[in-house]
């Protein structure tokens, strides 16, 4: 079966995110406005997590961008295809459908067959990883591509299964994919170096804990796939700033701002203002435990989740910070004149970035249904092409509404800010 109309509606998903006229993103972040990205790689793709991270990622910090997500990730792929179909149908049917302009690569984890480097394997591997990059771009003349290093293995918190351990075949394999990406002119990123680091530095911080992060040695928990996002992320480029407020309480004045607008201060017994934020912070849920052990083994919060508040020249010792009324936490004036960062507490800021993140997971739960269990799990059935097709179409629109309600609730918000002296 072929579900037809895919171009349109992806194209009504674009048209669809509210415009709103604000600070664009530094110019060289990978992502352009009108971009539609497609995910493409096994199971660790299909988890639909650090692909969700990045989605969420951009809707948040660049709610003004028109950029549009497929999720093509299948359980068991290889570069050859898999239980969803040879890469000849998974390509066309997967991929090139939804016309994107950027598509990312992670295939590696299966193709090695979790065994010692064999030649004979790998040679398969790196034929079928041309031939995708090869078709992909005489398809989609001019698409942009992200290839990704093979996610790890877990050969960090648990002993290696062989002389060596599988995830330095995976490197080896991420070596090559490297090498293509200098020949075809591909960007590159590595979600091996970086997630083993930072399991090395967990594992000395709580090595029960740590065996969490990959709790199967192969799919990575949330937080493994957070550090698998701000991988991907930064190879797009992507700045570490939400926003940044500094005030000088002496003056009165707003000393700068980034990605916000400050107006009303007052300074009396207490310090207040209005703020409207051009970006919103990343939801990290920081009182799981594997996320918090992540957060402390990662650079995360400091490349990725910067939303500094400064306010020099305070008098009293120490001030709660109130944002619509609500508590967000209590400081001494000398770590609000340092600048204390707002992204990793719980503001109105984190939760109206949560309910983003709740409708990225929602949409393509949505997506999900239409794609595999309408469209792949039907395709052998002797079914009327009109009903399948009126399935996928109410599936798409339906998908069109969630996407919506994504994106109208990433727009910029009022919020009044007050510190009380204590």
């Amino acid at each position: 079966m072929k579900i037809l109309r895919r171009t349109a509606i992806f194209g009504l998903l674009l048209a669809l995110c509210p415009l709103h006229v604000m600070a664009a993103p530094p110019a060289n972040f990978y992502l352009h406005d009108g971009d539609r990205v497609v995910f493409y790689g096994d199971s660790i793709t299909d988890q639909r997590l650090y692909t969700t991270f990045v989605e969420t990622y951009v809707i948040t910090r660049f709610p003004q961008l028109k950029v549009s997500f497929v999720h093509s990730g299948v359980g068991g792929d290889r570069v050859t295809g898999g239980g969803a179909g040879p890469i000849d149908v998974r390509l066309p049917r997967d991929v090139v459908a939804y016309k994107p302009a950027v598509m990312t690569i992670m295939l590696g984890m299966n193709d090695g067959s979790y065994r010692a480097f064999d030649q004979k394997i790998f040679d398969t591997y790196a034929a079928g990883y041309r031939h995708i990059v090869e078709s992909v771009k005489d398809a989609l003349p001019g698409i942009r591509i992200t290839a990704i290093l093979p996610s790890p293995f877990d050969d960090v918190t648990r002993p290696p299964t062989f002389d060596g351990g599988y995830n330095k075949v995976l490197v080896r394999y991420g070596e090559f994919v490297k090498q293509l990406a200098r020949e075809e002119n591909l960007a590159v990123a590595d979600l091996n170096g970086p997630v083993v680091a930072a399991l090395e530095k967990a594992s000395k911080l709580d090595a029960e804990t740590a065996k969490k992060l990959v709790p199967d040695r192969v799919h990575p928990a949330s937080a493994g796939h957070l550090l698998m996002a701000e991988a991907l992320l930064k190879a797009w480029q992507a700045p570490a700033i939400v926003t940044s407020v500094e005030i000088d309480a002496a003056e009165p004045a707003i000393a700068s701002v980034t990605n916000t607008q400050v107006t009303d201060l007052a300074v009396s017994d207490r310090v207040s203002w209005t703020q409207v934020d051009e970006s919103l912070p990343m939801p990290v849920d920081t009182k799981d435990e594997v996320m918090a052990l992540a957060l402390r083994a990662s650079d995360f919060v400091e490349a990725m989740d910067q939303e500094p508040l400064k306010v020099t020249g305070l008098t009293a010792a120490r001030y709660t910070l109130k944002i619509d009324d609500e508590v967000v936490g209590t400081f001494t004036k000398e770590e609000l004149a340092k600048g204390v960062n707002l992204a990793t507490l719980a503001t109105p800021m984190a939760k109206q970035a949560a309910a983003v993140h709740d409708l990225t997971l929602k949409h393509n739960v949505v997506h999900f249904a239409r794609w595999r269990q309408v469209g792949v799990n039907l395709d052998s059935l002797a079914l009327p092409p009109a009903h399948l097709q009126a399935a996928a179409d109410a599936l798409d629109t339906l998908e069109a509404d969630v996407v919506q309600q994504q994106r109208t609730a990433a727009q910029p918000k009022s919020h009044r800010y007050e510190l009380v002296a204590e």
